[in-house]
């Protein structure tokens, strides 16, 4: 089946049908999205990349037979321009480490909302990554842990020149933009952040991307993970 210019072609794989139904009718309200196969486990989709190439897979992390994440290594191997998408009901930060050093450049929550889902599809298809905004909460903990482990060794010895970024880089966001930053950082989505602030979903999304551009990264996991080890927002 030839590709469409512009259309994204995505394969659910999960074991549960009513889920990928579910999905499927998500996806498929968007304009170019086409969900071109589906499968219940690892091996099935083996055979939808062969026989698809599609650009992004939504898969379980736990189906029988072969799960996500010995799915994902596979696939990763085979076919460099696939990305994937884990879809879990595990919140806790070793299952995303377990997909993300397997190859997989998202994690979704199976509570996702609508908003979360094709965001996420969307980010991951444009070459970002995209962590589920609860998962990332947890995720950003650690991250405060093991830098306040890393600032405790500092204050001993001599903290390296290229570890102070530029000051002008968190200037240039307006009080918006910070107040939108500091919510990332919280782990809000951007309907959250929305409801928040009082502002349209659409709103929140024009000021991310505008927060990635300004300070030079893919995604927000990235620019919250910055922020954080510069001081820039409080946790």
């Amino acid at each position: 089946m030839e590709k469409s210019q512009g259309e994204l072609r995505i394969v659910i794989v999960d074991d549960h049908q009513l889920f990928r139904e579910g999905v499927k009718r998500i996806l498929e309200m968007e304009e170019n999205f086409k969900v071109v196969g589906e499968g219940a486990d690892g091996e099935d989709a083996f055979r939808l990349v062969e026989e698809h190439k599609p650009d992004i897979i939504l898969m379980d992390i736990n189906m029988p037979h072969v799960n996500g994440v010995s799915a994902t290594e596979k696939i990763v191997s085979i076919s460099s321009k696939t990305r994937i998408i884990m879809l879990s009901i595990h919140d806790d930060e070793e299952y995303v480490y377990r997909t993300l050093r397997a190859g997989a450049s998202g994690y979704l929550l199976k509570e996702m909302g609508t908003s979360d889902l094709v965001e996420a599809v969307r980010v991951v298809a444009s070459g970002g990554a995209y962590i589920h905004p609860k998962v990332t909460g947890k995720l950003i903990e650690e991250f405060r842990r093991l830098s306040e482990q890393e600032g405790a060794a500092e204050r001993n010895g001599s903290p390296e020149d290229g570890n102070v970024a530029d000051p002008k880089i968190i200037e240039s966001l307006t009080r918006r933009e910070r107040e939108v930053l500091q919510l990332m950082a919280e782990g809000k989505s951007n309907r959250a952040i929305g409801e928040f602030l009082f502002i349209s979903e659409k709103t929140v999304k024009n000021h991310v991307s505008s927060i990635l551009q300004k300070l030079n990264v893919q995604d927000r996991t990235q620019a919250v993970v910055n922020s954080i080890k510069n001081g820039w927002v409080k946790l």
